[in-house]
């Protein structure tokens, strides 16, 4: 059985990603492990030992609390969405959130991340967007990021961008699985510049390669790739994009963007990374 690691803070970014989660289980027989990470305070006044222990159990005792009291949340959520049929179970762990995901993913081999994100605010950048962004670059899984302000809704149509490398084709492949769980059409994007070098018999053979899929493939002439693909998301009211994990400066850039159209498109469609 595959499995579905989802990090929560029991925000309503997270309950919003917990639907994409339940979801992406029920349709390839997975089961989900909600995982709720917590963090010791860093103190260092004068004569911390005689108080360090007692602001450790406080802190303990505290996440554990609110972590049992929003486990049956989690039960409510899947009965509402009509998908308490999922196996999940839950995990408190102590740490730093990303370390936390990266080692649980290596020891217990996850498929795939399903995370919130609240992406960033003026200059300053929010809990799960950062780590979302560093997860994304960082972990071998599949990982799934919600905005917030998404709306969830049947995955029908997926984009992949993709530059007709070599290594593009397995990331492709994988995906062109995923989007036959939930039935979807998979578009190819390639935003081509002045400097673009691709051959037409290179895609002549990526049009053949995949001939017998679900699958189409757009050329786009544009100098603002970021900007072009995200028109694109828009104007084929795409609901999920896929990608092939970049450096960090793409993924920040995505989710650190203070230009209000392309804050506006990222805020509403996941973004599905592969490693």
């Amino acid at each position: 059985m595959k499995k579905i690691l989802f990090p929560t803070d029991f925000s309503e970014s997270s309950a919003n990603a917990y639907k994409y989660a339940l979801q992406l289980a029920n349709n390839t027989n997975a089961e989900v492990v909600a995982l709720h990470v917590y963090e010791m305070p860093v103190i260092d006044y004068v004569n911390t030992p005689a108080y360090l222990l007692d602001v450790y159990n406080t802190v303990e005792l505290a996440s554990f609390e609110n972590y049992k009291s929003h486990v049956p949340e989690l039960k409510r959520l899947a009965a509402g969405f009509g998908l308490e049929n999922v196996p999940v179970s839950s995990v408190l762990l102590e740490g730093d959130l990303v370390q936390t995901i990266l080692e649980m993913v290596k020891e217990q081999h996850f498929d795939f991340i399903v995370m919130g994100t609240k992406g960033a605010t003026g200059m300053k950048e929010t809990f799960f967007g950062t780590s979302t962004a560093s997860v994304m670059t960082d972990t071998d899984a599949i990982v799934l990021a919600v905005p917030d302000e998404s709306t969830y809704k049947n995955i029908e149509k997926i984009v992949f961008t993709t530059r007709f490398r070599e290594k593009d084709v397995p990331a492709l492949k994988k995906l062109l699985t995923f989007a036959d769980a939930f039935g979807a059409q998979v578009d190819c994007l390639y935003i081509k510049t002045q400097s673009s070098d691709l051959k037409e018999v290179v895609l002549a053979d990526w049009r053949h390669v995949f001939r017998d899929y679900k699958l189409t493939f757009h050329i786009i002439d544009s100098e603002d790739i970021e900007g072009s693909i995200l028109e694109f998301l828009d104007s084929h009211q795409i609901d999920l994009l896929a990608l092939l994990n970049h450096k960090r400066g793409f993924f920040e850039n995505l989710f650190k963007t203070s230009l209000t159209k392309k804050l506006a498109f990222h805020s509403k469609i996941p973004i599905l990374a592969f490693h």
